[in-house]
């Protein structure tokens, strides 16, 4: 993974201007011709391209491309944990009858696409699109892996943009009371530097130590705040988290550790991360592709983790998957360490809390 990139697409967190300069590289790295990211809810609330794709992505929202076809309500209905390429989705037939290709694109010398979407926990969903050169071909495999290895840092930074509706946060202040989110900037030796009034009220979760410090009231989400913020200056972004927080009271919590990076340093002045707490709501099994997002999972561990919510024994999640009890005990450890929790029960009453995010309507957008 290119650490420069992850760094960089961090800054946009609070610098979203660079935005463009972020999708531009982004698409150079899967050898596409433009990149460009939507912020819907469900209409497209917020969108941002890479310079060589602002032109096509501003007709794409002012004309209505979106939702117009299939296309990217199968992206959004696919619930896949990664990116997807349009040769995933259609035969080679029903894509010339998609209207983005028949009727835009292709008069444009565009050919091939990849995009993913995932629902973000304040509600909003969020989807990046990448197209290709009719003459390129669709994307290759290896192409799509360096995607994935992209996502969970381009999901965070998108939380971020999400509250601030893609606009720069002037400072500290302006952030932290724009983002709608209980939130506190931090150095390296967890000082809290600013905070904003819903953290200041977050006393169930929250309790503030002496030196201006703060610690969470669920311990073992504590530890795992401590051991992200140790590891926030490491090269390969090891630090970069995000975890279940309970409270006595109140719903359950996603903490999510931001790092703050290059001219994002400029709005917080000597902090190295973000910490932001995000409600999610009950009651139902969440999708896949939102546990992976808020957890890092990989897609067997994501797999494994809404099996278990679903009641499924390792036997069942063996069979269904192909695969021997020993690889989902594995798979299983995985998402207990990932997660914060102990054992399977734990799992299964964490993800109860995760709501499912929102499915797919009679106009075939998610609602």
């Amino acid at each position: 993974m290119d650490a420069e990139l992850v760094d960089r697409i961090y800054e946009c967190s609070f610098v979203p201007e660079l935005w463009p300069e972020v999708l531009r590289d982004t698409s150079i790295l899967s050898g596409s011709a433009g990149a460009s990211l939507y912020i819907t809810n469900p209409e497209v609330t917020a969108w941002t391209a890479s310079k060589n794709a602002r032109g096509i992505a501003e007709r794409f929202v002012a004309e209505g491309w979106y939702w117009r076809g299939a296309m990217t309500t199968r992206v959004h209905q696919s619930r896949h944990p990664g990116f997807l390429r349009d040769v995933d989705l259609f035969t080679l037939a029903e894509l010339e009858e998609e209207p983005i290709y028949r009727d835009s694109w292709r008069g444009m010398g565009l050919g091939w696409g990849a995009a993913t979407a995932f629902a973000l926990p304040a509600g909003e969903t969020l989807s990046i699109v990448l197209a290709r050169a009719t003459s390129q071909g669709p994307a290759d495999a290896a192409i799509i892996q360096r995607l994935d290895l992209l996502r969970p840092h381009l999901g965070r930074a998108a939380l971020m943009a999400a509250r601030l509706h893609l606009e720069r946060a002037q400072a500290a202040g302006h952030a932290l009371a724009a983002m709608g989110l209980a939130a506190l900037a931090l150095d390296s030796g967890g000082k809290v530097l600013a905070v904003n009034e819903l953290m200041e009220g977050s006393e169930h979760v929250a309790h503030w130590r002496a030196g201006d410090r703060v610690a969470l009231q669920d311990p073992r989400a504590d530890e795992m705040l401590r051991d992200a913020l140790a590891r926030i200056g490491l090269p390969d972004n090891s630090g970069v988290r995000s975890f279940p927080v309970r409270a006595a009271a109140g719903p359950l919590m996603v903490g999510h550790v931001v790092p703050i990076r290059f001219s994002a340093r400029d709005i917080f002045a000597r902090s190295a991360a973000m910490f932001v707490l995000a409600p999610v709501a009950a009651p139902d099994t969440p999708s896949l592709e939102l546990v992976m997002s808020l957890f890092d999972l990989s897609p067997a561990e994501a797999r494994v983790a809404r099996g278990l919510a679903a009641g499924k024994t390792v036997d069942d999640l063996a069979g269904d998957g192909g695969v021997s009890p020993h690889t989902v005990r594995t798979q299983v450890r995985g998402v207990l360490h990932k997660t914060g929790c102990e054992r399977q029960t734990d799992v299964v009453a964490l993800l109860g809390g995760i709501s499912v995010g929102r499915g797919a309507g009679s106009s075939g957008r998610p609602r």
